[in-house]
């Protein structure tokens, strides 16, 4: 008689790089492997819904091709030549490695680099705690979010808006700087709400024609780097024509009077010559907003990758300002809510032991680290040995060609610890088998929404996958690296946290499922004044004084202070007379599902859109491999014929690895390193390229 097998429905948290950090129901069968993943209906954001990538995790969790076992390189780097060892005899060599560095070349030669393959606090941050205490080289997060967070707090004084749910009830949503059908699939469902229910309007302001404009009622497809032109023509034509609310200004805004006069030249025929959206497309837009109080302004990360995208957010931002819809339900703002968690995370990331005097080395610029910059290097010692965790530099990471050129270096030691063997794994001297999140015990919090949650171990690793906690918890014993938190179990470290932080203890976190911690409606409107020391909002951005970040990174003493276009983006010229957007595509999530059957069925090989005139004019037809190129390293790819962008500009989706593009060489070859005012960042969607038709394979 046959046995059916029992299927659990247990609930956790997606662990990934995406705002959503959507709330699961998973199938646990029979207690060691899963089915089914869906979206959670007692989740209000979440709200039942669920991106397909993560709907098939079984395939990613069950996929034949884990890292099962700790291994030792054997061969050259990037040879894949790797033989099985023990967990002593990786954990002894990387601390022994460790050490000669520390004394031949000081502790700073040490750099535990690592970012959000995993967003939850114990397994994302507690590398830092080995950082602090053993004064390595600390660690500045620079390759996501910052420059879009700093334009977004510039204005408001804190990184928080409106209740993101507040989309169900607007009359106009407004997707501007982001893709949600392929990156954060819940703004759909809130929109969708207010559309289906209220007979909302839903608005997409990007630089291509991608999913979620297809989805839209209204379509702005800008110039890449151009969206504070857009937004000045947009606010010249809501105080000409009467739309701005002068008496909500006057009581919340700093200086409106001087925005008005500054917006007098910046006209809607002025913002067309820059951004190429037409004129009349500007004013109507400008008076559907002018005209509908609750409009909800969705503004994403976008923003974050081009050199002028803190001074473009924040002009974006100004427009709810100017209109006062901050004032309504379903208006106002929303970007991420950093501001509102409040976790202190002293005792997972040892800031008990913090040295300020040591050196903070800049994710983005890694390539020119590993290869001795020494503006990079902050005029210190090279960097000789490095643990990663959580992310793939060899793939993602700006300048590539600097990237792979320092990790070749033969007196650079490298441990990682990952999930599959990627382009960075594939050049380690040591590789570690790494968890994934539902084997793993993990605190998470919704950087799109408002929930936090505790996600519980669900089933056994494969092999002899171990947590980033237990590694560092090993290196810590073989260091001497002495702190509290690596002596701690994960869901010690989590229940420290939250009580730490005031949201109570573990388990009743866990009772809960997902906590609400949305403020109340005054405070997410800023009904009792903005979070700046005077309570406005300050349409003069102080770039010199930001509420959040480290001032002094990139030119941003030339930032405009009121809202404007800055012209410090890569624009084309006559050698490069592209634009390059590398955009997120829909099955990937940056290199995480790179390896799974599903995505890459979806994804295809690497691609180029093109507009067909500019493919004409260069005798370039549709599915023809082409090479971009600039003054950082060149990529060969194929081109798909689109004309849902402006001419002049490329979309290429990414990413994709280094070795599906033709030759070996990514996507991001082309991208700079060059720190982005006023709090450094990475423009991976911010380059100038030139266009030629490959010559056919031989």
């Amino acid at each position: 008689m046959n046995q059916h097998a029992k299927v659990d429905i247990r609930h956790s948290t997606c662990p990934h790089d995406c705002p959503s950090a959507c709330a699961l129901d998973i199938e646990v069968i029979d207690g060691h492997s899963i089915g089914r993943v869906r979206g959670s209906k007692l989740q209000t954001y979440t709200a039942g819904v669920v991106c397909a990538k993560v709907a098939r995790y079984a395939e990613r969790i069950h996929h034949p091709d884990r890292l099962l076992h700790p291994m030792r390189r054997t061969g050259p780097k990037g040879s894949g030549q790797f033989a099985r060892i023990s967990w002593d005899e990786a954990l002894d060599e990387i601390a022994a490695r460790f050490d000669q560095a520390e004394r031949e070349f000081g502790a700073e030669s040490v750099w535990p680099y690592y970012y959000a393959g995993t967003m939850g606090l114990v397994m994302r941050d507690g590398i830092n705690r080995l950082s602090h205490v053993k004064k390595y080289s600390r660690f500045y997060s620079t390759i996501c979010a910052n420059i879009a967070r700093v334009g977004f707090a510039i204005g408001t004084g804190k990184i928080a808006g409106v209740d993101p749910r507040e989309m169900g009830v607007s009359d106009l949503v407004v997707i501007w700087g982001t893709n949600p059908v392929n990156t954060q699939v819940n703004v759909m469902t809130h929109a969708s709400r207010a559309r289906k229910e209220r007979g909302a309007k839903i608005a997409a302001i990007d630089i291509y024609n991608n999913d979620t404009m297809k989805q839209a009622d209204i379509k702005i497809i800008l110039r890449p780097g151009t969206d504070g032109a857009f937004a000045c023509g947009v606010m010249h034509a809501l105080f000409r024509e009467g739309y701005a609310d002068r008496a909500y200004m006057d009581r919340y805004t700093d200086c409106p009077d001087e925005l008005e006069a500054h917006l007098a030249m910046r006209t809607p025929e002025w913002a067309s010559r820059i951004s190429g959206v037409p004129v009349e497309e500007i004013e109507a837009f400008a008076r559907l907003v002018g005209q509908t109080k609750r409009t909800f302004f969705r503004l994403g990360y976008g923003f974050t990758r081009s050199r002028n995208g803190a001074a473009q957010m924040h002009a974006a931002l100004c427009i709810p300002a100017v209109t006062g819809a901050w004032q309504y339900e379903g208006g106002g703002a929303f970007f991420n809510n950093a501001g509102i968690w409040n976790f202190d995370e002293s005792i997972i990331e040892g800031h008990d032991a913090i040295d300020r005097t040591t050196r903070w080395l800049d994710q983005s610029k890694i390539g020119r680290i590993l290869t001795g910059d020494a503006d990079a290097l902050k005029g210190g010692g090279p960097v000789k040995a490095m643990l990663i965790q959580n992310t793939n530099p060899v793939t993602v990471a700006p300048e590539q060609a600097l990237v792979r050129q320092g990790f070749a270096r033969d007196d650079l030691f490298v441990a990682v610890h990952e999930q599959f063997m990627t382009e960075t794994a594939a050049m380690a001297d040591i590789v570690l088998p790494a968890t994934m999140f539902m084997e793993h015990d993990d605190l998470y919090y919704g950087g799109g929404h408002q929930h936090i949650s505790v996600g519980a171990k669900l089933i056994d690793p494969p092999g002899e996958c171990r947590s980033n906690h237990e590694v560092l918890q090993g290196l810590g014993r073989r260091l001497n690296a002495v702190h509290p938190g690596f002596e701690m179990t994960p869901r010690e470290l989590i229940d420290a946290t939250l009580k730490k932080s005031g949201h109570g203890d573990i388990e009743t976190l866990e009772a809960d499922l997902w906590r609400d911690i949305q403020p109340d409606f005054r405070t997410s409107h800023y009904l009792d004044g903005f979070a700046h020391a005077d309570r406005q909002f300050h349409f003069k951005a102080d770039w010199a004084n930001p509420p959040w970040g480290n001032p002094g990174l990139g030119p941003w003493a030339e930032m405009p202070s009121l809202p404007d276009h800055w012209t410090i983006i890569e624009e084309a010229d006559e050698k490069h007379p592209f634009r390059l957007a590398t955009s997120p595509s829909r099955s990937y999530l940056n290199t995480s599902f790179n390896e799974t059957p599903g995505s890459q069925a979806r994804e295809g090989m690497p691609s180029v859109m093109m507009h067909p005139e500019d493919a004409a004019s260069l005798s370039i037809a549709d599915g023809d491999a082409v090479t971009l190129g600039n003054m950082r390293g060149e990529t060969t790819l194929t081109v798909k014929l689109f004309d849902g962008l402006r001419r002049g500009v490329l979309i290429a989706e990414s990413i994709h690895p280094n070795k599906a593009h033709i030759g070996g060489r990514g996507i991001n070859m082309l991208t700079g390193a060059e720190a982005v005012a006023p709090v450094g960042g990475a423009a991976f969607h911010d380059n100038k390229v030139w266009v030629r038709k490959a010559a056919p394979a031989a």
